[in-house]
Order: structure tokens, then C-alpha cells, then sequence
């Protein structure tokens, strides 16, 4: 029994002394007026089917700006342009990496029928109380509700 228990003491030891990795993404809340309703893309995640926003990493010399409008374009096949500074920041761990995304409003021009990640990912347009029902994650969550706060703000 003792020995169990210096096993994982030691197993503690070796997880807290590992060097965090932290990874900066960008990412957008992507939005449009429809029939005088704001609508939302959500798009699904390419492993889980998990619904989100569009999000990725920020390659170097980018911008996190033009990395949000890119990674749009690549994973929702929407393009527009962002609206302010970054609304809100989260993190989020997978594979033992933590990644920490900032997040900006997206003002949609224009829906793409084909772009380069639409043969497996899904992409919706919906209104405010749907999307709430669709984000599986509490941060993803969360920040939603700061977009929602930022666009009231903004008067859209």
C-alpha cells in the first residue's frame, strides 16, 4: 500500500515539474443580419462534431486578426471583416497543451458553397437561443454571451 502511494506521490511530482505549453489561436464569433435577425455560424469541430466557432493558430508575422479571418474563411467558408479589438480571451487543454484563444466579431459578407474544409465539417445559421443549445462547451459558452453583450453595444 505504501509503495502505491510513493508511486503516484512521484507520478505528481513528475506531471507539476513538466514545462507548460501554451499556444496562442485566434478565432471569431461570425455573424449576420438575415431578414432584420442576427444569425450565427456555428460550424462543427473536424474530430468530435462538436459545434463552435471558427478558430486556429496564429502563424508568424500574422496578425491574431487575419489569423480569425483566415482560419473563417478555411473552416466556415465565410468571409467579412472584424468588428473592434478582441471581445474576450479563453483557454482550453487538448493533448496535454493548453491553448488560449482570443475572440473577435466577425461581420459575414459572404457565404462560400465550397471551401477548403467543407467535406467534414458542418456549418449552421442560427439565432441566438439555438446556439445556446448547440455550444457544448461552458467557455465557448460564456463568451457568446460577452459577443452578444459587444453586438447590443455596438447597436446591431
Amino acid at each position: 500500500m505504501a509503495k502505491a502511494s510513493h508511486q503516484n506521490s512521484a507520478a505528481r511530482r513528475t506531471k507539476s515539474t513538466k514545462k507548460k505549453i501554451l499556444i496562442e489561436q485566434a478565432g471569431t464569433v461570425p455573424f449576420r443580419r438575415e431578414n432584420s435577425k442576427i444569425e450565427f455560424c456555428l460550424i462543427t469541430s473536424s474530430r468530435k462534431g462538436r459545434w463552435g466557432f471558427p478558430k486556429g493558430g496564429i502563424d508568424p508575422g500574422e496578425s491574431p486578426e487575419g489569423a480569425a479571418l483566415k482560419e473563417a474563411c478555411e473552416e466556415a467558408g465565410i468571409e467579412g471583416i472584424i468588428l473592434g479589438e478582441s471581445f474576450g480571451r479563453y483557454e482550453f487543454r487538448k493533448w496535454n497543451i493548453s491553448y488560449c484563444v482570443d475572440l473577435f466579431l466577425m461581420q459575414v459578407h459572404n457565404s462560400l458553397d465550397d471551401w477548403d474544409e467543407a467535406h467534414f465539417r458542418e456549418r449552421l445559421w442560427l439565432r441566438p437561443s439555438e446556439v445556446r443549445k448547440l455550444l457544448c462547451r461552458k467557455e465557448l459558452a460564456e463568451m457568446f454571451e460577452i459577443a452578444l453583450d459587444e453586438l447590443e453595444r455596438l447597436e446591431f
